[in-house]
């Protein structure tokens, strides 16, 4: 797992082929916005988020967000612990994302 701050996690996002954008929000905190492309996966679904990271594919490269930043740092470590090698976590989350958004 990497801590990429906004501006890392922005400039590697954009130059990467191989890129999946995963939203570990609720749907509630989805629904006020997000980031273009991304996949929704709430982590507070416990076990049934676990089961939808199994559903992935590891060979992608993970870019992960949340609101701050917390709960998408779980995720990519839970990631990496599935076998998940390239998981990278937006620091500060979509709270001070200064990109696209989406509502």
């Amino acid at each position: 797992m990497a801590d990429l701050s906004q501006e890392q996690w922005a400039q590697q996002l954009k130059a990467d082929d191989n890129a999946f954008l995963l939203d570990v929000r609720t749907e509630e905190e989805v629904a006020e916005g997000y980031i273009p492309n991304a996949k929704n996966l709430n982590i507070f679904k416990g076990q049934a988020f676990v089961y939808e990271l199994e559903a992935l594919d590891k060979n992608k490269n993970y870019y992960v967000y949340c609101r701050s930043g917390g709960r998408s740092g779980q995720a990519c470590a839970l990631m990496n612990e599935m076998g998940f090698e390239n998981a990278y976590n937006l620091m500060g989350g979509i709270s001070e994302w200064t990109g696209e958004i989406k509502k």
